[in-house]
């Protein structure tokens, strides 16, 4: 009945124009899911610890070839798992070879580890492989470990997507202090022992009237090579002490898997469960249950998947509206392929960052020409808006100091941007995490200083356009050969309408950069900005990342007004510049940053004012105290509790502050 239930909706999602592909597919993983909720009946251990899917796809050509061969290498995987526990497949050729690996925890029964994995390759759907062809995943289970990718990882010890689980329940039968400390022995002995006894020990230590268990296994190909397994389960030892005193804590590595509990969660024994325990009567029913689910669920994705491309430019001309249009009508339009191909199929060797709204890859176009192309991601409320700023705002603009837009593309699975190429990466890149760069001399920073400012006053007073940029800082100045400053990324930028002196808006930008009367209020001016670039001079010619949310040290901020009271603001200067530098030109461009982020948005200059400071001896006014200074004032215990009080967490990669948009704060 299910089964007939399931191809009736098939049928009908197909038939039925306007149901999307997220929501057909949600409906048969919940119709699935509705069924498989309880793995099984006996100990197969099929919890979930984590699932990763990649955020690589195949191109449009490959998809097809690509799913028949991720299918193939899931049928190969099963039988060689019932036999020997573990298996590595490889299947197809080129671009659209599909490399599998599976494989269950030495300590479960040979029909747990059928079920483990039953479910395993039923949940790895999820990844939604024929939507987009996303070209790898990995579910760990607490019993078993599926993966598959498009490139040989078979040997793979440690990757970028390694993460650690921590449990949710805090220790409290006991001392916490020798619960962390046990935890942490236990794990460091099994680590050991697993290395010795071909990679899997499982063990438990009492002491002081606290008990910890624990299992280590490093996977098939890697524990053959005990010195590739003892550094794969070392990294996890010493990343696993982040969960204490949790009660529960996993390491799940490419190469090896972690973990510790209160609670006893392993077997000592590998005897197949008993006939009358109803695991064994049980199997082939859930075994054909789930692979016969599992098959519609793909066969339904892939029909369905077939019959709306057919749809497809219909309906994002539909989504896109105005968008599509303004980009059809201009020269900006990229074919989707001649981006893909320019940049290897988004290579992860092409990668050159992540922000909140994308990740950017190099690419090299037809003409030879070097580019860098943003992918923005569409599980954020903000992509459509954001594709829109650059597309309607930026498009026209060309100044040398601001990063250009080459054009975008919008016909293909995700909205595309191309931009100039930068070569020296970003400020922030320079500044605190290259090692192949010399230290900025005093000169290159105060020509970025200046041809910031002036990439700002070009924003705010030159253009036909009032633009104000609102997340202004290290990461999203970026760096020409010669170290020309280049201000980029768009994505958060507004325009200020004609006769207004400023907007109301929800705040976005990243903290320790937002003006005060931005972060309590919502008001947005120009002056967001100015505050912003501050923060940037004190960065700069200090050397110093800005800690104004940080407890654990005073902020910049703090730092240079202190200096400035005393009168010894070259002491603030980055030392490794030693004396090459002149003290008063120090002290200058610091008085312009400390005008900058005064508190009041009234009595801080224009950018235009700024740029007239920087090149001439005009006259520098005496700053008054910035906001955030005093963490037990009325003012700043408003603004804390307002940029923190009802925000949610979402991830910001190579960020030096913690970024802000709509309503959510990075805790970063």
């Amino acid at each position: 009945m299910i089964f007939y239930c399931i191809s009736q909706i098939t049928h009908l999602a197909i038939s039925n124009q306007n149901l999307s592909m997220s929501n057909f597919l949600l409906f048969l993983l919940l119709i699935f899911f509705s069924f498989s909720a309880k793995p099984s009946l006996c100990e197969p251990r099929a919890t979930q610890a984590a699932l990763i899917c990649s955020n690589r796809t195949a191109s449009m050509s490959q998809r097809q070839n690509f799913i028949a061969n991720f299918l193939a290498t899931m049928d190969a995987v099963s039988p060689l798992i019932a036999t020997q526990r573990y298996a590595t497949v490889v299947n197809g050729t080129g671009n659209t070879t599909v490399y599998t690996f599976g494989e269950c925890m030495k300590d479960l029964s040979r029909n747990d580890c059928n079920l483990c994995f039953a479910q395993c390759k039923t949940q790895i759907l999820r990844c939604l492989p024929f939507q987009l062809a996303t070209r790898g995943g990995r579910l760990f289970y607490d019993g078993c470990y599926l993966r598959y990718d498009d490139y040989d990882f078979f040997n793979e010890t440690l990757s970028s997507n390694d993460t650690t689980v921590c449990g949710k329940t805090e220790f409290s039968s006991g001392n916490k202090t020798v619960f962390g400390e046990n935890a942490i022995e236990l794990v460091r002995n099994l680590s050991v022992e697993a290395v010795r006894n071909d990679g899997f020990f499982v063990g438990s230590l009492s002491r002081s009237d606290v008990s910890v268990f624990g299992l280590a296994q490093c996977w098939e190909p890697v524990s053959v090579n005990g010195s590739a397994c003892d550094y794969c389960l070392s990294n996890a030892v010493s990343r696993i002490r982040s969960c204490t005193p949790m009660e529960e804590g996993r390491v799940l590595n490419a190469g090896c898997y972690l973990r510790y509990s209160t609670q006893r969660f392993y077997n000592n024994s590998s005897d197949p469960v008993p006939v009358n325990g109803g695991g064994s009567n049980k199997l082939p029913i859930i075994l054909g249950t789930t692979s016969a689910a599992a098959f519609l669920l793909i066969v339904g994705g892939v029909v369905f998947f077939v019959k709306t491309k057919i749809l497809q430019k219909r309906k994002e001309r539909k989504q896109l509206g105005s968008i599509l249009a303004t980009v059809n009508k201009s020269k900006l339009n990229f074919s989707y392929e001649t981006l893909e191909n320019a940049t290897n199929y988004f290579h992860h060797s092409n990668k050159l960052g992540q922000g909140g709204s994308g990740s950017v890859y190099k690419g090299i176009l037809p003409d030879g020409n070097v580019v860098a192309i943003k992918r923005l991601f569409f599980n954020t409320r903000q992509w459509v808006d954001h594709f829109f700023n650059e597309v309607n705002l930026i498009s026209g603009i060309d100044h040398k100091n601001l990063v250009k837009l080459l054009g975008c593309s919008i016909t293909g699975p995700e909205s595309l941007l191309v931009y100039e190429f930068v070569p020296n990466q970003s400020l922030y890149e320079c500044l605190f995490v290259r090692n192949d760069v010399e230290p900025l001399r005093w000169e290159m920073r105060y020509d970025i200083i200046l041809g910031t400012a002036e990439g700002l006053a070009y924003l705010h007073e030159e253009s036909d356009l009032r633009i104000i940029h609102r997340d202004i800082k290290l990461t999203n100045i970026l760096l020409e050969q010669d170290f020309t400053a280049k201000i980029a990324d768009f994505g958060l930028a507004r325009l200020l309408p004609e006769g207004q002196t400023h907007i109301s808006t929800a705040i976005a930008g990243t903290l320790g950069y937002m003006a005060p009367e931005y972060v309590v209020r919502g008001k947005l001016t120009e002056k967001v900005d100015v505050y912003s670039f501050g923060v940037v001079v004190f960065e700069v010619i200090c050397g110093k990342k800005n800690n104004s949310f940080t407890e654990s040290s005073s902020s910049i901020l703090q730092m240079v007004w202190d200096l400035y009271g005393r009168r010894r603001l070259h002491e603030a200067v980055d030392p490794v510049l030693q004396s090459n530098f002149r003290e008063e030109e120090a002290s200058r461009l610091l008085r312009i940053g400390l005008l900058c982020v005064q508190a009041s948005a009234e009595l801080r200059p224009s950018m235009s004012m700024v740029v007239k400071m920087l090149k001439d001896n005009h006259e520098i006014p005496e700053p008054t105290q910035p906001p955030f200074l005093n963490p037990s004032s009325k003012e700043t215990s408003i603004m804390t509790n307002s940029t923190t009080k009802n925000f949610k967490p979402e991830s910001y990669s190579q960020s030096s502050g913690n970024s802000l948009t709509q309503s959510w704060i990075d805790p970063r």
